[in-house]
């Protein structure tokens, strides 16, 4: 099975060199399935598509509430819209708000950035194409596109859709006969996993996944004076809002307010507009609920006697309806009853400047490696310089700021991968921030370069995210002189292991690389000459060898057994025979099976110096290493290596508890040892790279 893992993996960065899935015009075919060959292959057979990666069953449902054998589910169907109605229309008269309401799932959040969707007919246009239909070269199947962590996929799906009792289970229409909103619910929920994998978030998710926009979010309690300003501009300019009211306990979530808010509840802003009312110009939000029911009947909601004062024309603009979910507020009511704002944009566009100007982008993924590169926040020195490590550049300040003040500004988005689709197995949302250092000038312009515990011991960061938050994203608008900075994503407690992606949102054009140690092999000087044998150590050996004259890997079990037990501060399981024999192989130059004079005085050097350098680098004095310790002494014995080759090396040699024993440290250094050797003899130019044939590949691979 790794093999096969290693394959798409080299599949897929062949396709990311051509380009696919780097834009929404070039979206990648989710799970390998091709929309259009799919559907020519069904035209042909005339069948209907059946989709098996998302199969009509109750996996495809949930795996707790609504898991196979949950009340819930019991009674689901599958249906296909032409079984459940004469002419089943994928969208009617035009895609509008009042087409998502809310089924039996807790996913509000989504069908709040569904509902914004509509308002920008060439954006839902490409989320759901819209040439689509039940009626033309129909055969069953759908597709949908999204933005996923840095790239844009391309989700195919049958039709066939949840119903209980003759009823949709989850989204539906306020138009029986349309289901556009329940087919993209349904290929949203292929994408994660499952129904149930959507319940619960943020409407920035939804809105991101829409757009491959950021998101800034706003405590309203702590609102800009300009926020109507820049709401109205995000209007303008098709940016994707939502907002809520914060709950302080479980019981709150979804309590419903005097004035018919919903506590703990995403909703959309659809609008922001003026009205003249008594002479005077009143700034209004327009809400809506998902629920499509539930309305705010404060001032100017929809039965508010205020708007009797309101020119007709200007009511029939504003659309001001009976119970369909959406509602205007003023802008002052809206700031009381409300907590957060979140605001998407999708070019991005600039909110805080009154011209309208592109942010350049970067993205780059990461991981946090349990033992390897999940260091933790600052809080945990020892461990938090092994965390992944960019370099940002800012070049060019920004053009005439508003406020005066010189600087590049940037926003910095912190979003971790695939944390949905893992709710089945138990996985939850990481605590994840960032901190931003203003790199030394010793270190300009060195990208091969990872800082280590000591940088970071000496010098204060120069910003950071507010707080650490465990959700999908910590996003942060900041301004910073132009220089060069270290940004340093983590999660706040060590050894939380997620795959992420950092994102660099900046008006100017800025550069961004991953910082890390170039790879690099240098012996010490202690371990030279290897070829040299002090005569004394030959008696010894001659001992240790006997009548053979060589040590086979069961006598140099022995010989390790009695020289560990005289270290009872060292932990090691011991070598075992399997070990040894590794050890023997790489370092057996003349293929017998055993170490000779001059190979087993090699290993006898390296033992004793990696011996030194195992007991300087056990810092708490536990007699293993733990990975961030593992990672120093493998550079104090000659190697240094990059975070993708140690994380590496520490899975293959770490034991369950996270530690390297003194066995696994020599092991791995063997390896090294030999590797290395063999690359330089076959680098024979010198140039630092080397052309395998199939033969020389695997009997490399395969060697020890």
């Amino acid at each position: 099975m790794q093999s096969v893992g290693i394959t798409a993996r080299l599949e897929r960065q062949q396709q990311r060199k051509a380009g696919v899935g780097t834009t929404c015009r070039n979206p990648i075919s989710y799970c390998g399935q091709d929309y259009q060959k799919l559907k020519e292959e069904c035209l042909r057979n005339g069948s209907l598509f059946e989709d098996d990666r998302f199969p009509a069953a109750p996996s495809s449902l949930g795996f707790k509430e609504l898991g196979p054998h949950s009340s819930k589910t019991r009674g689901v169907q599958w249906v296909r819209p032409k079984d459940m109605l004469p002419q089943p229309q994928f969208i009617v008269g035009g895609a509008d708000r009042t087409d998502i309401c809310q089924g039996s799932l807790g996913d509000c959040w989504l069908l709040a950035a569904i509902a914004s969707l509509t308002l920008n007919e060439k954006l839902l246009a490409r989320v759901a194409p819209t040439d689509q239909s039940f009626d033309e070269d129909y055969a069953g199947i759908f597709h949908f596109q999204f933005w996923q962590y840095g790239e844009w996929v391309d989700v195919v799906i049958d039709d066939r859709l949840p119903v209980k009792a003759g009823e949709l289970v989850f989204v539906h229409s306020v138009d029986n006969n349309e289901f556009w909103g329940a087919l993209l619910e349904k290929a949203y929920a292929k994408l994660n996993g499952s129904y149930e994998a959507l319940s619960g978030g943020s409407t920035s998710e939804g809105f991101e996944d829409f757009t491959g926009g950021v998101t800034i979010n706003y405590d309203l309690q702590k609102a800009p004076r300009n926020l109507w300003t820049l709401m109205k501009k995000a209007s303008e300019r098709g940016s994707l809002m939502g907002c809520s009211i914060n709950i302080t306990s479980t019981s709150d979530m979804e309590a419903v307010t005097s004035q018919k808010l919903v506590k703990g509840h995403a909703y959309s802003v659809t609008g922001v507009d003026k009205v003249d009312y008594n002479g005077q110009k009143v700034h209004l939000v327009r809400i809506r609920n998902p629920w499509g029911q539930v309305e705010w009947t404060g001032a100017w909601s929809d039965s508010s006697a205020l708007w009797d004062y309101v020119d007709g024309s200007e009511q029939d603009r504003l659309h001001v309806n009976d119970e369909d979910g959406e509602f205007w507020m003023s802008f002052d009511d809206w700031l009381r009853q409300y907590s957060r704002l979140e605001i998407c944009n999708l070019t991005p566009d600039t909110l805080d400047d009154d011209g309208l100007k592109h942010w350049h982008s970067v993205t780059y993924p990461g991981s946090w490696v349990r033992g390897s590169s999940a260091g933790g926040c600052r809080n945990f020195p020892n461990s938090f310089w092994s965390n992944p490590q960019y370099r940002l550049c800012l070049e060019e300040e920004d053009d005439d700021p508003e406020d005066g003040e010189d600087g590049c500004t940037f926003v910095l988005g912190l979003m971790q991968k695939n944390r949905r689709k893992e709710k089945k197995l138990g996985g939850e949302m990481k605590t994840i921030g960032f901190v931003i250092y203003e790199i030394p000038e010793a270190f300009v312009g060195q990208p091969q370069v990872k800082l280590t515990k000591d940088f970071f011991s000496y010098h204060a960061s120069t910003a950071r995210s507010e707080v650490f938050l465990n959700t999908r994203e910590v996003s942060q608008r900041f301004r910073l002189p132009a220089g060069e900075y270290l940004i340093m994503p983590s999660t706040f407690e060590p050894n939380q292991e997620s795959d992420f992606v950092v994102r660099v949102f900046s008006e100017k054009l800025n550069h961004t690389q991953v910082m890390d140690d170039e790879v690099e092999i240098k012996t010490p000087e202690a371990c030279k000459d290897d070829d040299d044998v002090d005569p004394s150590f030959i008696a010894v050996f001659e001992k240790l060898a006997g009548p053979d004259g060589e040590i086979s890997p069961k006598e140099l079990k022995n010989i390790l057994a009695r020289i560990l037990r005289k270290h009872g501060n060292i932990k090691t399981d011991g070598f075992s025979i399997d070990a040894c024999r590794n050890i023997v192989s790489l370092l057996d130059k003349d293929s017998t099976g055993k170490l000779g004079l001059t190979e087993f005085n090699f290993f006898w050097k390296r033992i004793k110096a990696w011996q030194k350098i195992y007991k300087q680098n056990d810092m708490d004095n536990s007699g293993d290493f733990n990975s961030f310790e593992m990672r120093l002494a493998l550079k104090d014995a000659g190697y240094q290596l990059n975070d993708k080759l140690t994380q590496m090396i520490i899975s293959r040699y770490r034991d369950d508890d996270m530690t390297i024993d003194f066995d696994n440290f020599v092991c791995c250094l063997v390896r090294l040892e030999a590797m290395s050797s063999m690359f330089k003899v076959m680098d024979q130019g010198g140039e630092g790279r080397i052309r395998l044939n199939l033969l020389q590949f695997l009997s490399m691979t395969m060697y020890g």
